[in-house]
């Protein structure tokens, strides 16, 4: 059974960077055909994709997104990261890590999740 777990501060300022990590167990990252994505939910809003790693090491990111937000992977640790640049406000959410099945879906396992407020 892979289980996923989000770690990282739970508060940012505004324009610095949010950083977090997830690390999976009872399964490897480099599993064939296994998505690990990054997903939020701001306060009163539905669940945002914002972007995925492959199996294979490619990443994939939402255009909502890309243009501050960078994921990576440790193999020998089992974790993948995400680090969102510029933050605002805005960027207050639950974030979460989650398996999937493409680059897009976020449809397997899925961590507790994280709560992040940007405040000064």
């Amino acid at each position: 059974q892979v289980q996923l777990q989000e770690s990282g501060p739970g508060l940012v300022k505004p324009s610095q960077t949010l950083s977090l990590t997830c690390t999976v167990s009872g399964g490897s990252i480099t599993t064939n055909y296994a998505f690990w994505s990054w997903i939020r939910q701001p306060p009163g809003k539905g669940l945002e994709w914002i972007g995925s790693i492959a199996y294979f090491g490619s990443t994939y990111y939402s255009p909502s997104f890309k243009s501050r937000t960078s994921i990576a992977r440790d193999t020998s640790k089992n974790q993948f990261t995400l680090q969102l640049r510029s933050v605002t406000p805005e960027d207050t959410a639950v974030y979460y890590c989650a398996e999937g099945t493409g680059p897009t879906t976020y449809n397997g396992p899925r961590g507790q999740g994280t709560q992040v407020t940007v405040s000064s």
